[in-house]
């Protein structure tokens, strides 16, 4: 709001001075007679719930007043100021205090914010451009590590690991070996070692295929005498078929379980397999059921290891939300599914490392079971994947996401 004092020697000169530098918007906040004419106080830009009080004229709204009843500017202003002054004995043509207060305390909120906001824009171009010219090395491992979609928390936690100083020829590919130090990985096969192995996950996964892989990898290696199914998604129409179809083509039994005190009956029953593969019901993961759903695998799966299924494309906050709600039942790995379908491994990495969640497996075409990879031997082809869709990529992270991600933290050692 701009705010302006004029005097003249009568009213009607005072508002022709308003008219033609304030327009004809000008909003009259107060007027005094002087010994030399008039003062009057004006203003444009004028907030407008105040405006819907009517507490305030405009200039527009005096002038068609004016036109309309052919009453002189100055008698209608000596008018409003008699009004104004039965009311308060004051010639102030001023709304309630109280409106005006409440109205300059929110400018006044709206304007520190937004000096806070550009405050804050600048200190972190400051601090991104003395990263870069104090530790440049350790900039342009982030700005990499960016460029693979690592989010900008996980790349800070990778670069601390960063030397201070390095001798590096290409330092290009530091961010794959910081990735290749720090990714967790499953050491062993945790299907080959048999036992209860359960997959879960959101909708649309990939669990039943996953589950298919490792029943016919385990078929590949040890037969068909020890491997039993179970399935307990009661909820997609066909999901059940879709599994009895591949026990079938393996010639392996398949049993079905309703809730957790069923599934664990099963599990008893099936005691003497040496692997039992458990396929789980899909559902979104902000899904009202989501809870109750896997309290009871938990409890139908109290001895059982648990394989949690994450698109490898996945957006970010929705993998994230994912690991979080699956959480509940204590995943010991997971599995990445559907990498050639993902336009970019950043979100899925970033999730596993910020939650330190081991992989056990990568999944990346429906082939079965070629189309699955133990994780540790394939690592590195993983990483070199992520790099490739980074070339694919549109384009990098431009300097305002750096300066607003990595400006206001220090960089370390």
């Amino acid at each position: 709001m701009k705010i302006k004092r004029y005097t003249a020697a009568s009213m009607r000169d005072a508002l022709a001075l308003i008219r033609a530098e304030q327009g004809e918007e000008a909003v009259i906040l107060s007027s005094r007679r002087l010994e030399e004419g008039v003062e009057v106080v004006s203003a444009v830009d004028y907030d407008p719930t105040l405006m819907a009080q009517g507490a305030r004229p405009s200039l527009a709204t005096v002038a068609a007043g004016d036109a309309a009843a052919g009453v002189p500017a100055d008698a209608t202003l000596a008018s409003d100021a008699a009004t104004a002054r039965r009311r308060r004995g004051s010639l102030f043509f001023e709304p309630p205090e109280t409106s005006d207060a409440d109205a300059a305390y929110s400018r006044l909120q709206r304007e520190l914010k937004d000096m806070r906001r550009l405050l804050e824009s600048e200190l972190a171009a400051m601090g991104w451009k003395n990263r870069c010219e104090t530790n440049p090395f350790n900039a342009r491992v982030l700005e990499e590590l960016v460029a693979l979609d690592i989010a900008p928390d996980v790349a800070q936690a990778l670069a601390r690991h960063l030397p201070r100083r390095t001798n590096a020829n290409n330092p290009e590919h530091i961010p794959l070996a910081l990735l290749m130090k720090h990714l967790p990985v499953v050491a062993d096969d945790i299907a080959d070692a048999g036992g209860v192995v359960a997959v879960v996950g959101p909708t649309g996964v990939g669990k039943t295929t996953t589950l298919a892989k490792l029943a016919t990898r385990w078929c590949l290696r040890h037969g068909n005498q020890d491997l039993a199914l179970v399935s307990t998604d009661g909820y997609r129409i066909g999901a059940r078929d879709q599994l009895l179809t591949y026990a079938r083509i393996l010639d392996v039994p398949m049993h079905t379980a309703e809730g957790g005190r069923q599934l664990a009956q099963v599990l008893a029953r099936l005691q003497d397999k040496r692997l039992v593969l458990v396929d789980t019901a899909g559902m979104s993961q902000r899904d009202a059921r989501v809870p109750a759903q896997l309290d009871a695998l938990r409890l139908g799966l109290a001895k059982a290891r648990v394989l949690l299924a994450v698109p490898a494309g996945g957006e970010p906050r929705a993998v994230d939300e994912t690991l979080r709600a699956y959480a509940r039942v204590a995943p010991q790995a997971c599995v990445l599914t559907k990498i050639d379908e993902a336009a970019s491994l950043g979100a899925s990495l970033s999730a596993v490392l910020r939650r330190k969640l081991p992989i056990a497996w990568l999944c990346d075409g429906q082939r079965v079971p070629e189309d699955l990879h133990a994780a540790l031997p394939k690592r590195l082809w993983l990483l070199r994947t992520a790099l490739a869709l980074k070339e694919r990529a549109a384009a990098p992270r431009d300097a305002a996401y750096m300066e607003r991600n990595f400006g206001r933290v220090q960089a370390h050692a």
